[in-house]
């Protein structure tokens, strides 16, 4: 895989953009964490932002548009982005610290909805990672989060079942991991 990413066409500018997208406790984070490593060890430049950064209960998609212009469209330009994280201290999100994305070989986008429809002109690589036990999935997810988050969790399941659905997101992956 690294060397099909390596060799795919840039579709950001100079950048190769690999989405890894799928539901909540499928594991994403861990692959993209694994996937940028393999991919520096091999020397590519890799940035990793997370769609955890940007996203809130409340608005599990629709912070979109901060991604494209703090950071898509400056990297398109050849430029550094810029955007602030979402924190949790005490389980609510506050803005947090600035975070600088200088212009990589190869930007992991990772998390839930990272591989939409309207970014697919700008991905080089789509990478669905899954597991198909949605029980399985809200443990891990309830492990990392913690027990007060069940119930959100449970709803966010929700909602990116149907997510998924409206978009087709799993269709157009280049790549399927099972997790």
């Amino acid at each position: 895989m690294v060397e099909r990413i390596r060799t795919a066409p840039p579709r950001l500018g100079a950048v190769r953009v690999v989405a890894v997208d799928g539901p909540s406790g499928s594991g994403k984070t861990v692959f993209a964490r694994e996937l940028a490593g393999a991919l520096r060890a091999s020397g590519s430049d890799v940035a990793v932002v997370p769609t955890d950064d940007f996203a809130i209960w409340d608005e599990p998609v629709q912070w979109w548009p901060r991604l494209v212009s703090g950071v898509l469209e400056p990297l398109r330009r050849g430029e550094p982005g810029r955007y602030r994280r979402v924190e949790w201290p005490d389980g609510e999100p506050v803005p947090g610290e600035w975070v600088t994305v200088d212009p990589p070989e190869v930007l992991v986008l990772e998390g839930v909805s990272a591989a939409r429809r309207s970014a697919a002109g700008s991905l080089s690589m789509v990478v669905w990672v899954e597991v198909p036990d949605p029980a399985l999935r809200l443990e891990r997810a309830v492990a990392r989060d913690g027990e007060s988050t069940r119930p959100f969790l449970r709803r966010w399941q929700e909602f990116e079942r149907d997510w998924f659905a409206a978009d087709g997101t799993r269709s157009r992956a280049d790549v399927r991991v099972h997790r």
